[in-house]
């Protein structure tokens, strides 16, 4: 299943693009997701097989109004195959696409106290100076981690909390 909402989503993509309309259709669909994710009453009307194909094809320009025309062929497709519950899988896949297009790396600092700003900052800069791209920054704050913080760049997490350090030096003193 995941393979199909790859493939929905490149197409999209490679529409969006070619028409110079990627960051509106990005937000389309991640309002449209985030709807559907939200509203019980969407997510029964639209998953449910009670309702028929026509019935949620009908409804799509009144619920959608001033939708995309690639977001409004896409949502007719998806309600047409029955495919409108790929709508979360399909846009992450999406936002991965547009991530790598406008060379935007995700970095989610999480500390045991919050940072300030200009702390947080000059360890993005760093990243981004380091990687060639540009840095979509988060903050959390995780009293749990006692002191210290942890980094997820992408996919890697670089861990230099307390919390990690003392159950490293418990694992140790465990096993010896």
């Amino acid at each position: 299943m995941d393979d199909l909402a790859h493939v929905y989503a490149r197409s999209l993509f490679a529409v969006a693009q070619e028409q110079g309309k990627l960051d509106a259709v990005a937000e389309q669909l991640t309002q449209i997701d985030e709807a559907l994710a939200t509203s019980d009453d969407l997510r029964l009307f639209f998953f449910s097989p009670y309702f028929s194909s026509t019935e949620k094809r009908d409804a799509l320009p009144r619920l959608f109004v001033d939708a995309d025309p690639a977001i409004a062929n896409l949502l007719d497709l998806l309600v047409e195959n029955q495919r409108l519950p790929i709508v979360p899988r399909l846009r992450r896949a999406f936002d991965e696409l547009f991530r790598e297009e406008r060379k935007l790396l995700p970095v989610s600092i999480t500390s045991a106290v919050a940072l300030d700003e200009q702390a947080a900052q000059r360890i993005a800069d760093e990243i981004g100076r380091r990687t060639g791209r540009t840095i979509e920054l988060t903050q959390q704050v995780d009293s749990e981690l006692i002191g210290g913080l942890t980094l997820r760049v992408g996919n890697q997490i670089l861990d230099a909390s307390i919390r990690n350090r003392l159950e490293s030096l418990r694992r140790t003193v465990a096993a010896g």
